[in-house]
């Protein structure tokens, strides 16, 4: 099976991501990104996290077996 990639941040910015089969997990407050992050399946390779999703995270993101993050530009 494909390792998944996904899109955690404010759906506003992250709906066409979809189309280009992303799961798009939307995530307005920095406790619903936490929550987001935490739920992550296990097969999740790369998430692309919108800046506020980013700076919810902080060091998070860089954590020994956390999937590969990617910020998007503002």
């Amino acid at each position: 099976m494909c390792p998944n990639v996904a899109a955690l941040g404010e759906l506003a910015r992250l709906e066409g991501y979809r189309l280009g089969g992303a799961i798009v997990l939307a995530a307005d407050t920095e406790d619903d990104v936490r929550r987001s992050w935490a739920g992550l399946a296990d097969d999740t390779a790369v998430v692309l996290l919108t800046p506020r999703a980013a700076d919810a995270l902080g060091t998070a993101r860089t954590a020994p077996g956390a999937p590969m993050t990617v910020v998007l530009p503002t």
